[in-house]
Order: C-alpha cells, then sequence, then structure tokens
C-alpha cells in the first residue's frame, strides 16, 4: 500500500503557518492537490503555495474570514471550482485571541473565542459535507487541544471551552455522518513550538509543560502533521470519532 495522496483534494484552514502550514506542506510533498486558507498574511500563504508546488503538487491560497458564513461556502466553491472536488478538510483556524480570568472576560471576548474556534469548525464542516455525501466519501480532521482535558493554561477558560467543544462535536459528527462514508477525526495536540505558544504562553510556563512532558521536549508541527496524513490515510480507515492527543506524553499527568 503506497503512502500517496495523488489525486486527493485536501482544504487545509488557517494554513498559512504554524501547524496548519506543515500540514499543508506535507499533503503537498506527498502528491495532494491543497487549497488553504489565510486571514491575515498573504505573503506566508504564498510561500506555502510555493513550497508545495516546488515538491511537484498543486496549491491555492484563499483568504478567508472562517468565522463568517459567506466566506465559508465561498472558500469551499472556490476551491471545487479550481479542483474539481474536495476529499479531505482539515479545521485547523483558530486562536485564544487573549488570556483572560473568567472574571475579567467580557461576553464580548466570549463570543469571540467561541466564533473563531468553534462557530468556525461548524461551518467548514457543515460546507463540505453535501459534497461529500455526494461523493460517497470523504475525511474531515478537527483541531482540539490539550486544553480540552487539562483546562488550559491561566486565562485560557473560554479557549479550553472551545476546544472541549470541539472534541465532543467531532465524536457527534463521527456518528451522524459515519453511515455515509464519511470520517471524522480530530488531532488535539499540547505544546508545540509555534507562534501561538511564542505570544500566549513563557518561556517559564513553556519549560514547565516540558517538565511535565515524558518525552522531554516541545513538539514540532511536523508532529501534528503526520498525525493528519495518518488520519487521511488508508491505515486508518477503520478509526472514527476519536481524537488523538498529540502531547509528548504529557496528558498522562
Amino acid at each position: 500500500m503506497d503512502f500517496t495522496f495523488k489525486d486527493q483534494v485536501v482544504l487545509v484552514t488557517g494554513g498559512a503557518s504554524g501547524i496548519g502550514r506543515s500540514i499543508a506542506e506535507a499533503f503537498g510533498r506527498y502528491g495532494a492537490s491543497v487549497a488553504l486558507t489565510y486571514f491575515t498574511s498573504d505573503t506566508d500563504a504564498r510561500e506555502v503555495v510555493a513550497t508545495i508546488e516546488q515538491a511537484g503538487s498543486k496549491a491555492l491560497a484563499l483568504y478567508g474570514d472562517l468565522t463568517q458564513e459567506a466566506e465559508v461556502e465561498r472558500v469551499v466553491a472556490a476551491t471545487r471550482e479550481h479542483f474539481g472536488k474536495i476529499d479531505v478538510l482539515v479545521t485547523n483556524s483558530g486562536g485564544i485571541l487573549q488570556r483572560s480570568k473568567v472574571k475579567d472576560c467580557s461576553l464580548e471576548l466570549w463570543n469571540q473565542v467561541i466564533t473563531v474556534n468553534l462557530t468556525s469548525t461548524f461551518l467548514c464542516c457543515r460546507a463540505v459535507l453535501p459534497h461529500m455525501e455526494q461523493a460517497g466519501q470523504g475525511i474531515i480532521i478537527t483541531m482540539s487541544s490539550l486544553a480540552a482535558h487539562d483546562g488550559g493554561g491561566a486565562g485560557a477558560a473560554h479557549y479550553a471551552a472551545t476546544k472541549g467543544g470541539i472534541l465532543t462535536f467531532t465524536r457527534s459528527l463521527a456518528k451522524e455522518v459515519g453511515p455515509l462514508g464519511i470520517r471524522v477525526n480530530g488531532i488535539a495536540p499540547g505544546l508545540i513550538a509555534t507562534r501561538f505558544h511564542d505570544r500566549f504562553n513563557t518561556p517559564e510556563g513553556r519549560q514547565a509543560a516540558v517538565n511535565r512532558t515524558p518525552l522531554g521536549r516541545e513538539g514540532l508541527p511536523e508532529d501534528v502533521a503526520g498525525t493528519a496524513l495518518f488520519l487521511a490515510s488508508p491505515w486508518s480507515t477503520f478509526i472514527a470519532g476519536e481524537t488523538i492527543e498529540v502531547n509528548g506524553g504529557q496528558g498522562v499527568f
């Protein structure tokens, strides 16, 4: 069984940096045509497209505010128009926006974090489902977090709540669409060396997390990308509704 995604079309949201970039480039290396969305940096997005094209695959970068229903529908339509189909969706876009303790968290911030993480995941999944159902097959990979289990760090209750919601949404959606030939699974990264943790974590906090990790290091975006490839591959055809922990064992403490 060859490990290739030739003739497959993969849509990666938030694919211009960090974990999303690594996932998009990994699928491209293994032959997939990749559409990736970005929200802030078209320069980063163009770099990802160039990397994928240098690997011999096709790529398309699409701007999109995935908290907006019409924008999500436009991104999905543009991907299908360009490549003809969508075989795999990776819902990677999201963020914490800012840390805030519950007693200080405004309703506006709470709703923003829910919209950026949970609602965008729902909108993207909903948008591709009719096309996957018509094709009789499809793969959806959501992005949760270790915070879904341990509550995250100080000031991350809003973020942890959305990631817990994504984990449960993944299970529910897997039950709903499994009979249609669509597999839904998730990934829950721990401490991964990305700009996200550069911005929202401290060096002391990161070292403390490493100290709680049996493998003794921060994860790399490539560690998460490998899991995404596995979940989209023929080696995982009997896995559905699961969220795989990618945290170096930190979750066992």
